[in-house]
């Protein structure tokens, strides 16, 4: 009998667990079932609308909205305002979008937009975040390229104070146009003025698009690292180991901040070497550009090349005058008297000589004076700063003056490369004008012309410089 009961029990038992894992297995199917079209209904984003808009724009942005395919809308993020937040106060907005106000923070806010989320109960979706916005921007320096572009190289520029380092690193170059089908490129780069001594790169074999990622140091003190700038010279290497030079890049150093925490990248296109023969008083590269929208003319000096300084042998003349009158001195006759007196002068014409030393170093700063004219009469002029020390000087610094479109045919630009002399005195290494065909000829007048057939771009060309302009 005993027996008969333990079984009827232990049937009993086993039924109701039965029941509940089924019971249980029912609830979580139902649960499942009843939250997968609150899934489906939250990634549609609220649209909010102007306070200022009409009720006709609302109707037609509605419909519109309705009639655009699912394919075509724009995913978006919904904005929730969590349930702990509920206890404050709201502005209420158009399509049922709030705002929360600066009030009693304890007041429960009126009903708002569900969110159908079990796990957030109570939340209220008060807009949507666009993720499209919030995207970093391409980097298309790889892919943009301009027409006629010869290639393009790309580096970083960093500069220890402390230990007086310049810190180069060559990371690439891309499309380049060597003059057979393979190209073998390698760089020299160059710390300006000094065009002597130059660090060079390995050669890449057979590629158009080399990745150099090589380190370079140059010591230059804090002093002089505005007045240097930074060459590039790229060659390609042929078969029979000549070099032919494919391009270069110029980067002054004076207009650039190079002691912070992390790198200047820079990329730069390649610009192709002026192969014409340097002119009798040398060269000047600059670029004209003209908005007519806001009438003004913007020049840039970029560099002059071959610069002929002041005679040397006027210079040499003055330090044998000197030197005569030194001599003359010594050949005093020998007493107490005149030994003194000529040892007074003596130091006296070497303070000369030093003094007309100073005067050489200082006439090798040279500056360029852009001067605006109209009808020969002078308008404005700005002036670049000196460069000291170098043939070669690179300045690429802008000036922009007012023009009128009207004055462009009785204007003209006057760029004159001056040099620094003794005193406030200047000395005159060469000029060139550009202007209209009432003023200028030959490439002066194409420059001038073609500036104002391409508005608003920057028109670079050379010029020769003369005297006599």
């Amino acid at each position: 009998m005993s027996e008969q009961v333990a079984a009827v029990a232990g049937g009993v038992i086993g039924a109701i667990l039965l029941l509940i894992l089924i019971g249980i297995a029912v609830y979580l199917l139902w649960k499942k079932i009843c939250l997968l079209p609150s899934y489906e209904e939250l990634p549609n984003s609220v649209t909010p609308t102007h306070p200022d808009a009409s009720l006709e724009d609302q109707t037609l942005s509605q419909q519109s909205s309705a009639i655009q395919p699912k394919s075509i809308r724009t995913r978006s993020v919904p904005f929730i305002i969590p349930p702990k937040f509920h206890g404050r106060d709201w502005i209420n907005l158009t399509n049922g979008e709030q705002v929360q106000k600066d009030s009693d923070p304890y007041v429960t806010p009126e009903s708002g937009p569900r969110c159908s989320f079990h796990s957030l109960a109570g939340a209220y979706v008060i807009g949507s975040i666009n993720p499209e916005l919030y995207k970093f921007p391409e980097d298309k320096s790889e892919t943009d390229f301009p027409e006629c572009n010869i290639g393009r190289l790309w580096f970083s520029v960093e500069y220890e104070q402390e230990a007086e380092r310049l810190l180069v690193s060559l990371i690439k170059a891309r499309k380049l146009q060597p003059p057979t089908d393979s190209c073998s490129p390698f760089v020299k780069i160059y710390l300006l003025p000094d065009e002597r001594r130059y660090l060079q790169s390995k050669t890449k074999r057979k590629t158009l698009n080399p990745q150099f990622d090589e380190n370079f140091i140059f010591q230059v003190s804090s002093k002089t690292l505005c007045q240097r700038t930074l060459k590039f010279s790229l060659y390609h290497v042929d078969k029979q180991k000549k070099h032919h030079l494919l391009g270069q890049v110029i980067f002054p150093l004076k207009n650039e901040t190079l002691t912070g925490d992390s790198k200047l990248v820079i990329w730069r296109d390649l610009e192709a070497e002026n192969l014409e023969p340097p002119s009798e008083y040398g060269d000047i590269q600059f670029s004209l550009s003209y908005n007519d929208y806001l009438s003004r003319l913007t020049v840039v000096v970029l560099r002059a090349k071959g610069l002929k300084f002041q005679d040397e042998r006027e210079i040499a003349r003055k330090h044998y005058c000197l030197a005569t009158k030194i001599n003359l001195l010594l050949c005093l006759p020998v007493n107490t008297e005149a030994e003194e007196g000529k040892w007074n002068h003596l130091e006296a014409a070497l303070a000369l000589i030093f003094k007309c030393w100073l005067n050489t170093t200082e006439e090798q700063g040279v500056y360029i004076k852009v001067s605006l004219m109209n009808h020969n009469k002078f308008i404005k002029c700005k002036k670049t700063t000196a460069v000291l020390g170098s043939p070669n000087p690179v300045y690429n610094e802008t000036f922009s003056f007012k023009a009128d479109q009207t004055e462009l045919d009785t204007a003209s630009l006057s760029l004159s490369v001056l040099q620094s002399a003794e005193g406030d005195k200047t000395h005159l290494l060469g000029r060139v004008v550009v202007g209209p065909f009432m003023y200028t000829r030959g490439k002066e007048l194409e420059h001038w012309n073609e500036m104002i057939s391409k508005p608003k771009e920057l028109v670079k060309r050379w010029h020769a410089l003369c005297r006599n302009t």
